[in-house]
């Protein structure tokens, strides 16, 4: 009887090989259970308490006189919360298309160091840059400190896996809730509006406090509390960024003694 060689040893020519598994769909099934596995997240806290968020954003818009399809619309394509609060201030304050897309391009420059953060996280032996091109529009605060949690307890190369089941169904879910507000706006007196909407700004805050890996976070956090009322007083128009940049370099300078005390140990 003829025999070849096969990875077991010898064996009949005419008996036939055995089915290898199908590699292919065991890699799926592993993603789409990394996926499920982010998209699960939307039953935390966090999710919860964004979501209410959104529900006085959609009070806010339709005070501002936005429309459904717009309101839905910015919260997909937009996604960043303030980001989509400033467009409506511009939009109701009469800004020219050009300033009021200068105004969301600044107020989303800060998720940028998030986006540099998060990406060398994500990428995996085999990533392309397409994939963490359109990963990085689900960055966000909500998104970012979720991701940043539980990656290091993630297999490199599913990552992105995880992480897009936690944008998609972060984003599509609020999108929903967008529309479901405006369905029953009738029902919510404004006060109830304004009290969701406070409630992620809190979220961020404690958020941001717990994530810090340093205590420059921390010092930046503390400073930017501290000199936003001064710099209201001073130049309301630019508080926020004279916060930003003044209470970023204290943080910058804090870490650069406390690095010199250690390095002098």
């Amino acid at each position: 009887m003829a025999m070849r060689w096969s990875t077991a040893g010898f064996m009949p020519h005419d008996q036939p090989l055995q089915a290898r598994p199908e590699t292919g769909s065991h890699d799926f099934t592993t993603h789409l259970r990394w996926f499920l596995r982010g998209a699960s997240r939307i039953f935390s806290v966090p999710a919860v308490l964004l979501m209410s968020s959104f529900v006085g954003f959609a009070g806010l818009a339709i005070e501002s006189g936005m429309t459904l399809v717009q309101t839905a619309f910015m919260t997909v394509m937009i996604w960043a919360l303030p980001a989509k609060v400033v467009l409506i201030g511009a939009a109701t304050s009469g800004a020219t298309l050009p300033a009021a897309a200068l105004s969301v391009a600044l107020s989303s420059v800060r998720l940028m160091p998030m986006v540099v953060s998060l990406l060398p996280e994500l990428r995996g032996p085999r990533t392309r840059r397409i994939t963490l091109l359109f990963l990085s529009h689900f960055v966000a605060v909500t998104a970012w400190v979720m991701a940043m949690e539980e990656l290091h307890t993630i297999p490199r190369h599913l990552r992105t896996s995880y992480f897009a089941g936690v944008g998609m169904v972060l984003v599509g879910t609020n999108a929903l809730v967008v529309v479901a507000v405006y369905l029953l706006s009738a029902s919510f007196p404004p006060i109830v509006f304004a009290a969701l909407f406070m409630l992620t700004p809190m979220y961020f805050l404690t958020s941001l406090w717990r994530s810090a890996r340093e205590r420059a976070g921390q010092v930046a956090m503390i400073a930017g509390l501290v000199l936003f009322p001064v710099f209201h007083g001073l130049a309301p128009g630019y508080d926020l960024l004279l916060s930003g940049v003044v209470g970023g370099a204290c943080a910058f300078l804090f870490h650069h003694i406390d690095r010199k005390r250690l390095e002098a140990k």
